[in-house]
């Protein structure tokens, strides 16, 4: 994944794919049009190389780029620096004491590695995706069973005693505990308490289908337990992609019992005080951090709130022509593309998306984009054979060139997911096609409005800061949390205001 990022970047590479000649592989191949024949034969111990190659590319110069790319050698790392084993047994038998297992491994083979773990008495973080439901059924009972955790699949983000994992940020540590079905939800709102002035006890992923029917939200009640009992946390949180709704309901009812103020945000719920006054649920990230973060202890008035820039909306729908009515949303984080999302189908109803709950309002992710279009490039549809769009924005940029050209299109909305795990810089990979994008929209005679978010903290590396500025260098609006994100792309569209 690494080299083929990196051949990607090379002058005169126009796409590439490096990979195991593994029958996943070849399907990814096939359906970026790279599959050929000599491909199709190649065996699963075989590296496989498909490059297209711009007009005026050198060959030869490219090839020994390439080259270079494969033969290269790690840096040496000390053996006093770290201890390499080559199985979960052997690990578990020379450091006794741990713990807690990472399992990042292709999602064919996770599933039996988690299963190791959890039987030799560890957590488990199940870093990877395209696992089995069934599969995770059995993984998160026999966690349950044996009193551990079983965080995933699909569970890109954890902050444990302080640590963070996968693509978690770097925030204060606080009185604060998350639980969250999703990702970049839980990042976001780790981010936000941070920002508000609070801090974070535990950040405990389950997955984002836990709260489905199937998993019946197993995780985050056993989750809830811990840090119901867990003296460091005083506040909770719970997130989740859209829940089964009786599911939901078990997770309220869990809620309620517990002696601790919990504030909830799952997707496609509106605020509502639960009867327990303790318990509240909010239809927007940003809203719920800050109630949790003042109830931590936070003084209201010290907290910056961002309030939404009216005088920019009506700017930016001036600048628009009557045919430009549409949001093209373009997205590394499913949560947030989930959030804007549903935000914008307050006001729109035309509304369709990889991940739209109406099954009615689905494209799949190589189909031409239609009214308000809302992508998670994040999603398993998008990332079988491929690092994940917070490693790797760059195939995000065809599409981003291909939505800014419709003439209908008026806001382009994309985030920009900072992390320990995420790209050391998203931003800078992505910036010439939105300059690029936006002058082709000039010259057409239009103002093609592209609007960023940039999930980060100032302690990150590289820090939110510096990732916005090079946006505002380059004339891009920025939306200072998620929820404004979908808030400010959904205002700029409406006609007749």
């Amino acid at each position: 994944m690494a080299i083929s990022t990196a051949v990607n970047k090379l002058n005169g590479v126009a796409q590439a794919q490096i990979a195991m000649g593994t029958p996943m592989n070849k399907a990814v191949l096939e359906s970026a049009g790279l599959l050929t024949e000599e491909l199709s034969n190649a065996g699963s111990s075989d590296l496989m190389l498909a490059l297209i190659l711009e007009d005026d590319a050198n060959v030869n110069d490219i090839f020994l780029e390439v080259d270079s790319l494969l033969t290269r050698k790690p840096s040496q790392i000390k053996s006093n620096d770290r201890e390499v084993f080559y199985s979960l047994e052997a690990a578990a038998e020379n450091v006794p004491d741990s713990n807690f297992v990472v399992i990042s491994v292709n999602g064919a083979y996770a599933a039996r590695e988690a299963q190791k773990a959890l039987t030799l008495g560890k957590h488990v973080m199940l870093f990877s995706d395209n696992v089995k439901i069934q599969d995770e059924k059995n993984l998160k009972d026999l966690a349950h069973d044996k009193g551990l955790l079983l965080m995933g699949p699909d569970c890109g983000t954890a902050i444990i005693n302080g640590v963070g994992l996968g693509f978690a940020n770097k925030v204060r540590r606080g009185n604060i505990g998350v639980i969250g079905a999703s990702g970049t939800g839980s990042q976001e709102i780790s981010v936000r308490v941070h920002e508000f002035g609070g801090g974070i006890s535990q950040l405990i992923g389950t997955g984002g289908r836990d709260l489905s029917t199937e998993i019946g939200a197993r995780m985050m009640l056993d989750a809830l337990k811990m840090l119901s009992e867990d003296v460091s946390t005083e506040v909770i949180i719970l997130v989740s992609k859209p829940p089964a709704k009786e599911i939901a309901e078990r997770v309220l009812s869990a809620a309620a019992n517990i002696d601790k103020p919990i504030f909830i945000w799952f997707l496609g719920y509106q605020d509502q005080q639960h009867e327990n006054a303790k318990v509240k649920l909010f239809s927007y990230s940003k809203p719920c951090a800050m109630a949790a973060v003042i109830a931590s202890g936070v003084s209201e008035e010290s907290i910056d709130k961002h309030a939404l820039n009216i005088p920019l909306i009506e700017e930016v729908r001036a600048k628009l022509k009557p045919e430009q009515k549409y949001i093209r949303g373009l997205f590394c984080g499913g949560t947030l593309c989930d959030e804007a999302m549903f935000i914008a189908s307050e006001k729109h109803s035309d509304i369709y998306s990889n991940i739209h709950p109406d099954l009615d309002h689905r494209i799949g992710p190589n189909d031409k984009s239609k009214c308000h279009t809302f992508l998670d490039f994040g999603d398993d549809a998008f990332t079988n054979g491929k690092p994940h769009p917070m490693i790797d924005p760059s195939y995000r940029i065809e599409r981003i060139l291909e939505e800014g050209r419709d003439p209908e299109v008026g806001v382009l909305l994309l985030d920009f997911v900072l992390g320990f795990g995420a790209n050391s810089d998203p931003v800078g990979i992505t910036l010439d096609a939105l300059v690029k994008v936006k002058k082709e929209a000039e010259q057409a005679g239009r103002h093609l409005e592209i609007l960023a978010y940039v999930l980060g903290t100032d302690l990150d590396d590289p820090n939110v800061v510096s990732q916005v500025e090079k946006l505002n260098r380059a004339g891009i609006t920025i939306a200072s949390s998620s929820t404004n994100a979908g808030l400010l792309a959904r205002e700029f569209v409406i006609k007749g205001a």
